[in-house]
């Protein structure tokens, strides 16, 4: 049998499980002859609030050895302009788009989420947790088990949407969240989202972040992703599973779904190589044809024991 690159995500068909991550694709003017969307398995929209953020000063982006730091403030233009200016372009692909949803409060996240509902094309809402939480003393949603259920549990009940909940692996136990995420409602899960750090430059003695700390994204967290993919997937294998941090080529994505992934976000890689997810999906179709297996759910969850068994040491 021919390989194929399709994957259902409980009840959500992609042509191919490497999509690109949130905040990649903005405006398809921008990345015009760069990139073919349409080979894409989904488009993952930046994170959408209900007022328009304009983000900090800059600069906002530094390099680190192992990828980048950023410090965008979550910057968007809204849910009004975005229903206009953004959304249709997007649906206007045939791709799958995925709506990121983002709040400082829990009716912020519903405002947004009731404003998408009666948009047709969207095809689930990914909820980022990694915004503080500004009623609850400003600890992001992600790291308190009860606040992520409570904003998940809030959306997933009003929207017609699948709602993925994006997580956050800077927490005691990853498990916990997500399990509360489950409960609440969650269709499936986003891991990880960036991981907060810091560059500094010695000669000026400064951060190189105007806001000082940011959000670490590259291979640095790659990782970190694996671990919370393999975490959750061994608790929930059930529940569908994005694999995102780190992911930039064919090994990093094949080794997200042996971890449990059910599909990629392409985030910090798609900077230097706008293309790269194309490249990464005939990676992933080439190690299926290699290894024997007719699709991604195949090859998830596939991950072998780390002491090689007898028969294995005899080969």
């Amino acid at each position: 049998m021919k390989a194929m690159l399709d994957v259902d995500l409980d009840g959500i068909a992609l042509r191919s499980p490497v999509m690109a991550a949130s905040g990649c694709l903005r405006s398809l003017k921008d990345i015009h002859g760069l990139l073919d969307v349409r080979k894409l398995g989904a488009i993952v929209t930046p994170s959408i609030t209900l007022e328009p953020l304009h983000g900090g000063p800059g600069p906002r982006v530094a390099e680190s050895p192992s990828g980048i730091l950023t410090a965008t403030g979550f910057q968007n233009p809204g849910i009004e302009a975005f229903l206009v200016e953004e959304l249709p372009s997007l649906i206007r692909t045939r791709v799958p788009v995925i709506v990121s949803v983002g709040g400082t409060r829990l009716d912020e996240y519903l405002r947004v989420a009731t404003d998408l509902a009666l948009i047709d094309g969207i095809a689930a809402l990914e909820v980022n947790l990694a915004f503080p939480n500004l009623e609850r003393g400003g600890a992001r949603f992600a790291h308190r088990a009860d606040h992520a259920a409570e904003v998940i549990g809030a959306v997933s009940r009003m929207t017609r949407f699948p709602v993925f909940a994006k997580l956050s692996a800077d927490v005691a136990d990853i498990v916990d969240v997500a399990r509360a995420c489950i409960d609440a409602g969650a269709h499936g899960l986003t891991l990880i989202n960036g991981v907060p750090g810091m560059v500094i430059d010695v000669d000026d003695e400064r951060p190189r972040l105007a806001a000082g700390t940011g959000w670490v994204s590259g291979p640095a967290i790659r990782p970190l992703a694996q671990r919370a993919i393999f975490d959750v997937s061994q608790a929930f294998p059930a529940i569908p599973i994005l694999g995102c941090g780190g992911i930039s080529d064919g090994k990093s994505a094949v080794a997200a779904m042996l971890a449990g992934a059910w599909a990629v976000q392409v985030g910090t890689a798609m900077l230097v190589q706008p293309d790269v997810p194309l490249e990464i999906t005939k990676d992933v179709l080439r190690h299926l044809r290699k290894t024997g297996l007719d699709s991604p759910s195949e090859l998830r969850g596939g991950l072998r024991s780390a002491q090689p068994t007898a028969a294995e040491d005899e080969r």
